[in-house]
């Protein structure tokens, strides 16, 4: 793996890894060999085309998958094939529409055992800080694309153990509100004990995101490049505009291709 700018890890920082993952289906590899990991409250992104292997890749850190070989480990234990132990957003938000917005985002933690008084009182806590004040007794159908994804991404911080897995959240939304999306979400990573990996296929919202980025290519797919952005969060503004932001930008698409 080409490391483009050298970063400085700790072990005792790290809090996810992923060690020599490969997998396969019926004889046919489609992950191989994959080495990354994440360290507390990072950002980092999974930047590769459709098809690479990024959702199976996904499927094993969450433990859906058992790989061939290699490991996964959480805060130091083995977690290999245990799913439960790291939340996971897909790409739809996935809420359930019969049950109001504070409801969906409590669920996560009565699944775990916790009253429902009591969920609904945690949860609701965070309603503000998500931007979600006014919405608890809405329902899903009622809410923008936007504002439903603030939802799902509240329930994923709520099942989380300080950990989460976002596959293309924001992918589905416009433009517009997708920009308004980005800078929100730095907003709300910067006040909440999260760290992240993020799918995405979005080169400018890599680099808009990222403390770090994993590209992967090939068929199976592989990790071939680390890039690591420098500029510090919060990011000036109009940085999407900016040359360095445009070297990045060359710099990947170079390795993409």
């Amino acid at each position: 793996m080409e490391q483009v700018f050298q970063m400085n890890t700790s072990a005792e920082n790290t809090v996810l890894s992923a060690e020599n993952i490969s997998k396969s289906f019926d004889g046919n590899k489609i992950i191989n060999n994959i080495n990354i990991h994440l360290e507390n409250r990072e950002i980092v992104s999974l930047l590769g085309q459709s098809g690479v292997g990024k959702s199976t890749l996904f499927n094993v850190l969450s433990g859906l998958y058992f790989p061939d070989s290699g490991k996964v480990t959480l805060n130091g234990e083995d977690i290999t094939g245990r799913p439960g132990k790291v939340s996971y957003m897909l790409q739809k938000d996935l809420l359930l529409p019969y049950k109001t917005i504070l409801d969906n985002t409590a669920l996560p933690l009565i699944i775990k055992g916790e009253k429902k008084k009591a969920a609904r009182e945690k949860a609701a806590e965070m309603f503000c800080k998500f931007g979600l004040e006014g919405c608890e007794k809405k329902y899903p159908s009622q809410l923008s694309g936007g504002m439903r994804q603030r939802a799902a991404l509240l329930r994923t911080y709520l099942s989380s153990q300080g950990i989460a897995l976002l596959d293309e959240p924001f992918s589905a939304l416009d433009t517009l509100t997708k920009s308004a999306m980005h800078k929100w979400y730095l907003e709300i990573m910067s006040e909440i004990d999260l760290a992240t990996v993020f799918i995405t296929h979005d080169i400018d919202e890599a680099i808009l995101l990222s403390d770090r980025i994993y590209i992967m290519t090939g068929k199976p797919g592989e990790i071939t490049s680390e890039i690591v952005i420098k500029e510090k969060k919060p990011r000036k503004e109009n940085f999407n505009l900016t040359e360095e932001f445009l070297a990045y930008k060359r710099t990947i698409v170079e390795k993409l291709l």
